[in-house]
């Protein structure tokens, strides 16, 4: 456990601040527990049971609009989150999204962050670009919108201000090509992200309190080891607050996985062997394999809908399939699925839900055929 002791400042639900890491010194920011903290978490089920499909509702597709950056021109979109308030460059429900790719469209090349308001026809708004988030492949906010990134092929944690300034800039051990990003707020104890990473299969929660710390929770997980464009590996974090369970997908072994009491694992609480199939350490009873197999195919995104069900993108389907599918957590079985895109396959990178219900459910996600954002709505 790395730690890093804090001071607080005198204003009331500040950033907190930090130096000294063993890979350097750096500035961390740390959220104070807040009842803000709980608006960035996935609503609770709005009378709806786990075994009904909220995807099969959401009958329309529409095109929110090009997450190509105005200013530089980077292209390809990975990560994709909501920001939780209006602060800064973004208004609250805004969609937040990094581009995994430069202008050049060289894989792993993007360095940069765009906001779009959520609607029909929507204009990219220029947030961010900094070398410290080469190769973005995945976003979480924070309660009062800093942005945390996960950066491949900068092989960092890059962590700015919703005017997407650069606060600090985390690496070095454990990070390990980071390929998934999530905030957590549990109903008790204080706030987190979590972190995958892609070069060595390990989940990496980063404790926000009084002190900042990090714990490698869980390794062994499997990766392909690809190159930027290529990489299958732990990805796609979303956190339930209701059942305090962190939920990813793993392309490379095409499962979903969940860590119930996320919140309780300490490190090196659980431990992955036979490809990801079986778990040990003293941990090992909160890890479950959720589903594995047809049709999941290289999934590398999710997202909580309202009633605690899954929507799981995939990546490897045959050319004029990009399927997203639904995974009854519940019942841990797929119970919809849905073709978005019928041109190239690969097309599926990012997602995110709001709403609190079937009825007001929305499931945004990356279209990189199109460079753009869509939605699904009833």
């Amino acid at each position: 456990m790395l730690k890093f002791r804090f001071v607080f400042p005198a204003a009331a639900g500040a950033l907190l601040f930090a130096s000294g890491c063993n890979a350097g010194m750096t500035t961390t920011p740390q959220m104070p527990q807040t009842a803000a903290a709980t608006a960035a978490q996935p609503e609770e089920s709005a009378g709806i049971t786990p075994n009904f499909s909220v995807l099969k509702q959401l009958k329309h597709l529409v095109v929110i609009g090009s997450t190509v950056d105005p200013v530089n021109g980077a292209q390809n979109p990975y990560g994709l989150t909501v920001a939780p308030i209006t602060a800064g460059k973004l208004t609250a429900g805004d969609l937040v999204i990094c581009n995994f790719n430069g202008k050049s469209n060289v894989q792993g090349t993007g360095h940069d962050i765009v906001a779009l308001h959520p609607v029909e026809g929507a204009k990219p708004a220029h947030v961010s670009q900094n070398k410290a988030l080469i190769g973005c492949d995945a976003l979480a906010l924070a309660p009062d919108d800093t942005i945390w990134g996960s950066a491949m092929v900068a092989n960092d944690n890059p962590v700015l201000d919703s005017n997407g300034k650069l606060i600090t800039n985390i690496s070095g051990k454990p990070f390990n090509q980071p390929w998934g990003q999530a905030f957590a707020q549990p109903k008790s104890g204080p706030p987190a992200f979590y972190e995958t990473n892609a070069g060595d299969g390990s989940v990496v929660r980063v404790n926000l309190g009084s002190t900042f710390t990090y714990d490698v929770i869980a390794t062994g997980f499997p990766v392909n080891h690809g190159k930027p464009g290529t990489a299958l590996a732990p990805s796609g974090l979303a956190y339930d607050a209701k059942l305090d369970t962190l939920y990813f997908a793993d392309g490379d072994n095409n499962t979903v996985v969940a860590l119930k009491d996320v919140s309780r694992i300490p490190a090196g609480g659980v431990k992955a062997k036979d490809h990801g199939m079986k778990f040990t350490g003293p941990s090992a009873s909160d890890a479950r394999v959720v589903v594995a197999g047809a049709p999941l195919n290289g999934p590398i995104s999710t997202a909580l809908l309202p009633n605690g069900n899954l929507v799981v993108g995939n990546t490897l389907d045959p050319a004029g399939k990009n399927l997203i599918l639904e995974i009854a957590t519940k019942d841990d079985k797929v119970i919809e699925i849905r073709n978005v895109d019928k041109g190239a396959a690969g097309a599926i990178f990012g997602m995110t839900v709001t709403g609190t219900s079937a009825a007001d459910a929305k499931v945004y996600f990356n279209d990189d055929n199109a460079n753009q954002v869509e939605m699904l709505e009833r």
